[in-house]
């Protein structure tokens, strides 16, 4: 007897890794439920910065020009000093190359961030359940039973999956008794989205770069008339949070005519870095900050929580589609390393504040991550330095053989694997569904121009690079190991001719 289910996937909270994960299941025609207990969208900019790895993700999710088009490039940091002088320092421009398209973090409230998602997962017929809260689940061998209160009443849903992404006071973590070790950093902060007259808006103006208990910032954030204010506040002690109270403490801080009109959101936190001891109990599994919390030096939280759900999205389809259940384990196998290297750099950035220094380089952008040491990195034995198997797979300028101009990323992009032959025999790897195959060079479909694609992934002829979903390399094997290439596609669920005659 076949079970009803009223959805594969509920996924818990609509922040940036669950809308993420709606996103690539709606493309992959993987159906959910996406619920979120707040009752209209996230007001606030609190996530800003869109690093380049993350720009890539939007891109292939369709929604990047948008966001651009909803933010801008940070502005140059004007530092004030006692004596009334400021000096500014510009984030070094870095110009695009032909591996890296994107490679200046991008500033966008996240608002408009979330927003600009909505919009790409309307398109694609779904959208989040606001009002919906999650009471309560429990799981067994093939499925989630989870119990929700909605605006009309309670109602009980059944499901395959359960994923959280219902952020750092997570109720999927909690229901999942999974610890969740690390500590309080010392470092109370408050934050708010205001309106004020006083300042330009040509600058990130920081006062008392120097003092950890007096500093005070504000960014402006594009495309809207508000300013982002941070600031540490004592870590006891109620903080007036209206125009009012805010505008107290800038006076105390600044000493100049700053003025707030008005407040749109604020907060005040205490800095925690916290990692999950699990991603997965069964057929649940935690993403974003329901799995991981870190201060917001270096503009890491959003950008590591929408990667999360972008490497979950693709292995939830995949043994949906009937691909070994053992998949999903390396969800946790290749993320929670991520996720502990991130908390030991916002920390380490979070000191250098403490003591006046900002400098935020390549580590913030998140390019060189990858998953080395993953089960799911295959590569041609022997095979030493440059591109490796877990790496990012870099952009590439080609031509298609009718003549267009067109890159890499173009190729890969969408929800399928590709499989790049370079000088390879077609027939040696036989097509099946959810793989695009394409040869590069002489006969292929593909012209390495200027050898772009040689020099990026480091192959010789009769190579075969095996690019996953989520853009990272899955193998990398020569022409006489082609057995080993089709053992590792049975593992991700990409075995078998596909037969199929009919429109997919």
């Amino acid at each position: 007897m076949t079970e009803n289910f009223d959805a594969d996937v509920l996924i818990c909270g609509s922040g940036a890794s669950g809308l993420t994960l709606a996103i690539d299941l709606a493309r992959r025609g993987v159906s959910f439920c996406l619920i979120e207990k707040m009752d209209a969208p996230f007001r606030g900019s609190r996530g800003k910065g869109i690093q380049p790895r993350s720009q890539e993700i939007f891109e292939d999710l369709g929604v990047l020009d948008r966001i651009v088009a909803a933010g801008g490039l940070y502005p140059p940091q004007r530092e004030y000093r006692d004596d009334g002088s400021c000096q500014d320092s510009k984030m070094e421009a870095e110009a695009p190359t032909p591996t890296e398209p994107y490679r200046m973090p991008l500033l966008a409230a996240q608002f408009r961030t979330e927003g600009a998602m909505r919009e790409r997962l309307a398109e694609l017929d779904s959208r989040p359940r606001f009002g919906w809260e999650l009471q309560s689940f429990e799981q067994d061998d093939s499925g989630v039973t989870a119990r929700v209160l909605e605006r009309s009443g309670a109602r009980t849903l059944r499901v395959r999956y359960l994923v959280g992404a219902d952020g750092g006071r997570s109720f999927v973590r909690h229901a999942l008794a999974v610890d969740f070790p690390g500590k309080t950093l010392g470092v109370r902060a408050v934050v708010a989205d205001v309106t004020l007259t006083g300042l330009s808006r040509d600058a990130w103006h920081r006062f008392n770069g120097g003092s950890m208990e007096t500093q005070i910032s504000f960014c402006p954030i594009p495309r809207t008339d508000l300013f982002q204010l941070q600031g540490p506040i004592p870590l006891e002690g109620d903080i007036d949070l209206s125009a009012m109270g805010l505008n107290m403490l800038v006076a105390e801080r600044t000493h100049r005519d700053i003025l707030i009109k008005s407040v749109s959101w604020a907060s005040a936190f205490n800095m925690n870095a916290r990692l999950a001891d699990h991603y997965r109990v069964g057929r649940v599994f935690l993403a974003g900050d329901a799995a991981h919390i870190h201060p917001p030096t270096g503009g890491q939280g959003l950008n590591t929580s929408l990667q999360d759900a972008y490497n979950l999205g693709w292995k939830l389809a995949a043994v949906l589609s009937g691909a070994p259940e053992a998949l999903l384990d390396t969800y946790e196998e290749e993320r929670r390393p991520i996720a502990a290297h991130t908390l030991g750099l916002t920390s380490k950035l979070l000191d250098a504040m403490q003591r006046g220094a900002m400098h935020r380089g390549r580590e913030v952008h998140q390019l060189d991550l990858g998953y080395p040491d993953s089960s799911l990195a295959l590569e041609s034995t022997g095979r030493r330095g440059g591109l490796l198997a877990g790496d990012r797979a870099p952009d590439a300028s080609v031509r298609r053989a009718a003549g267009q101009l067109t890159r890499l990323f173009e190729l890969f992009k969408g929800p399928s694997w590709t499989l790049l032959g370079y000088e390879t025999d077609r027939s040696a790897v036989a097509p099946r569904a959810n793989l695009h195959i394409h040869i590069v060079g002489s006969g292929g479909d593909v012209v390495d121009e200027g050898r772009c694609v040689q020099n990026a992934y480091g192959v010789s002829a009769g190579d075969w690079i095996l690019v996953r979903p989520d853009g990272y390399v899955g193998a990398i094997v020569s022409s006489g190991e082609t057995a080993a290439l089709e053992s590792y596609m049975a593992q991700v669920g990409l075995s078998g001719i596909h037969t199929g005659t009919g429109a997919q």
